[in-house]
């Protein structure tokens, strides 16, 4: 700081002067060389000249006593600025030993009074920056200043500021010795503004993963989605757009939205009224000009340079293909419903075409034991006879449709049903056909019921013959091992698996679309009046179904048709079971032949229908047998209640109006547990079966039946060989 010149004082005239003078130097001391004054003369100037010094030393002091005042003031208002300057500052030595400090530096280093007190700045430097430091005080000692960013001072036993350390470096002079060196450290905290931005770097890479995260939910969506500008121009499009439309996402990116929506144009500008619109379906178009159906839904942002419109497209190919599917499966069980409910008819209907049967043929076999072998009506016996065979195969047929119990089911080798079938069809075959097979070797046998396995193959063969008609043709059989997929697998209701695939093949007219769909369906027949039951292929899929396999079938109007049946591969347990002993040979010999240990035996049979009651007494009576026929059940368990001991066997049929055959099982159990009780029904489901044997019955027999087959049942069970 300058002095104010203070020489005016200089000027003052002293007290003994004249006011009208003009001021004079001060008098300079006389020399020894001047001339000699006497003595009353030398004191007078003496006092004067000393005055003069007097008061050049007043004037002197007041510059000093002001310039001293001055000084202090300005160490006022240094410390004044010191003390309150809202930074941490320090005054250090050469010793880095503080000399002075603030108060914010005090509140900064040494907030609580445990803590370290503010002595040294080194021992608040973190060591990972104690060796910039030092050097930042070296460099301030040459340089005059230095700075040293983002110094972790360490506060306390936890606290910690990081902040930048400025660093002057000051001179302070000293007569006789070299000049101190003493540093004003100023510390700007910068944590608030570290945090700041620590929170907006974090702030950042959320956003950032934000970002990532839109972006791999935008390219994993399974629509297509395409971001455009307020021109309609692509900004965003998704790898199941790319794929969508046939296109590149290179290639999209920057054409008009109409290149793959044509319509969306005008969509977008009436939707545009909410901030969400579905479109519905519209036609798409990809790259290469192919259309397609999409299902089209638009989302709206508007923001500061403009609007983005977002549009989602999904594509509709495969929910068609499903809906067609979905319309082919319930074609496939309205089918299957039909089928069963007309089944369910034919089971009740051949309930009494059984009956009926039964009553033919066993008032025959009477008829014809009577008749000598040279009488006239023997001829026409046997006739009638035929013609009821004939019926009763056709109410089997029937039965075979119709009935949902599975079939007695063993390891059954191809080659050998193949084979009879060969043998039955060459008969009867038309010298215009010709009949191939192929059987490989090694073909693993099916679990199936050979009597329906060579029936479902007669079926088809007997049916490509018919479709050749008068025609030259050839009619090719195949089997092979074969592992559908799950596509036939799922059209045909199979279960996965192995199967012995049994081919049909004929080069005949062929079947429309149309005739495919009924070509199973019962009594539905492309034949001529009279010449065919339309029983024949239903009768193949009842069989199929009941084998847990399926029958397909392919056809092309003048080509042909061929005609597949899957019947599962045997295990190896299943190849242990086996095969049912042969029937009895029929004769009228050992059918109407008595015996004298069945004379004494007394059979209860109950039926609802007349006839057969009267035919199984006339039958049984001349087997020796005592018979009783009732067709109320509830009167035959009045007669056995009466008298228990007296019968030793009751036949019962199932379907009685009102009352069961089990009901009356249960009830004869109740009077007597050991009589033996067979049930005989026309339609034997695997719950009537389970319903039987498990209320007690010894036997159960299919109606129709022959005449050996119910006498060899009676005596099984007369004879207790059940």
């Amino acid at each position: 700081m300058s002095l104010p010149d203070l020489s005016f004082l200089l000027h003052a005239q002293s007290p003994d002067a004249d006011p009208g003078d003009t001021p004079s130097a001060p008098l300079p001391v006389a020399s020894t060389e001047s001339t000699a004054l006497q003595p009353q003369e030398a004191l007078p100037a003496l006092i004067a000249e000393l005055r003069a010094y007097q008061a050049e030393l007043e004037a002197q002091n007041k510059v000093l006593q002001y310039s001293q005042a001055a000084a202090e003031s300005a160490s006022e208002r240094f410390e004044a600025l010191f003390s309150s300057v809202p930074l941490a500052l320090m005054v250090l030595d050469e010793y880095d030993m503080v000399v002075q400090a603030n108060a914010m530096a005090h509140r900064s280093f040494q907030p609580t009074e445990r803590d370290r007190p503010l002595t040294a700045l080194m021992p608040f430097v973190g060591d990972s920056d104690a060796a910039r430091v030092h050097a930042a005080f070296q460099s301030a000692r040459q340089q005059g200043h230095c700075e040293v960013t983002e110094v972790d001072f360490l506060i306390g036993s936890e606290g910690r500021i990081t902040g930048d350390l400025h660093i002057a470096c000051i001179e302070v002079a000293q007569e006789g010795a070299r000049p101190l060196h003493q540093f004003l450290c100023a510390v700007i905290d910068q944590s608030p503004l570290l945090a700041e931005r620590q929170a907006l770097q974090e702030r950042n890479e959320q956003l950032h993963a934000s970002e990532k995260r839109l972006e791999a939910v935008i390219n994993s969506a399974l629509d297509a989605i395409i971001c455009v500008d307020q021109h309609r121009r692509i900004t965003v499009f998704n790898p199941t757009a790319a794929a969508l439309f046939q296109c590149g996402t290179s290639d999209a990116l920057g054409s008009p939205l109409e290149r793959f929506l044509p319509d969306a144009a005008q969509a977008l500008a009436f939707a545009q009224l909410a901030t969400q619109a579905l479109l519905g379906e519209m036609t798409a178009r990809t790259a290469a000009g192919r259309e397609l159906a999409v299902e089209v839904s638009v989302s709206f942002e508007r923001h500061t340079d403009g609007e983005t419109t977002t549009v989602f497209a999904r594509d509709l190919t495969g929910r068609k293909k499903a809906e067609a599917h979905r319309t082919e499966l319930e074609a496939q069980l309205r089918e299957s419903h039909k089928m069963q409910a007309i089944g369910t008819m034919a089971g009740g209907i051949a309930h009494d075409f059984n009956n009926i049967l039964g009553a033919i043929l066993g008032n025959v076999e009477l008829a014809k034991a009577d008749c000598g072998s040279q009488s006239p009506a023997l001829e026409s016996l046997i006739e009638i006879e035929k013609a009821g065979r004939r019926a009763r195969d056709l109410v089997r047929q029937i039965l075979t449709f119709s009935r949902n119990e599975p079939p007695r089911r063993t390891a059954v080798a191809l080659a050998e049903v193949m084979h009879d079938t060969e043998r039955l069809l060459r008969v009867t075959l038309p010298p215009t056909v010709e009949l191939h097979m192929a059987l490989p070797q090694g073909m693993p046998p099916v679990l199936a019921d050979p009597t329906q396995v060579e029936q479902a193959l007669l079926n088809l063969c007997t049916n490509a013959i018919h479709a050749l008609g008068e025609s030259r043709g050839t009619v090719q059989v195949a089997a092979t091992p074969a592992r559908p997929d799950l596509r036939l697998c799922e059209r045909l209701g199979l279960a996965p698996g192995d199967y012995v695939a049994i081919s049909v093949r004929d080069n005949g007219p062929g079947m429309d679309a149309a005739m495919l769909e009924r070509v199973f369906e019962p009594f539905f027949t492309t034949k001529p009046v009279g010449q065919g039951t339309g029983l024949g292929l239903s009768v193949v899929h009842g069989v199929m179904g009941n084998h847990a396999g399926a029958v397909d079938v392919q056809s092309t109007p003048g080509k042909g048709s061929l005609f597949t049946l899957y019947f599962p591969a045997a295990t190896p347990p299943a190849l242990a079971i086996a095969p049912a002993e042969p029937a009895l040979p029929l004769t009228t010999e050992n059918t109407l032949q008595p015996s004298l240990q069945q004379r004494s035996r007394h059979v209860i049979y109950v039926d609802d229908d007349q006839a057969l009651v009267f035919l199984v007494q006339r039958l049984l009576r001349r087997r020796g047998y005592q018979v009783s026929g009732f067709t109320d059940p509830r009167e035959a368990a009045a007669v056995l209640r009466a008298d228990p001991q007296k019968f030793d066997l009751l036949v019962t049929d199932y379907n009685m109006p009102g009352y069961s055959g089990v009901d009356l099982l249960r009830e004869v159990r109740e009077i007597r547990p050991d009589l033996p009780v067979a049930l005989a029904s026309g339609h034997v489901t695997a719950e009537i079966e389970q319903s039987a044997l498990a209320a007690g019955a010894r036997a159960l027999i299919h109606k129709p039946n022959d005449v050996q087959e119910l006498c060899d049942t009676v005596d099984r069970l007369v004879h207790g060989d059940a």
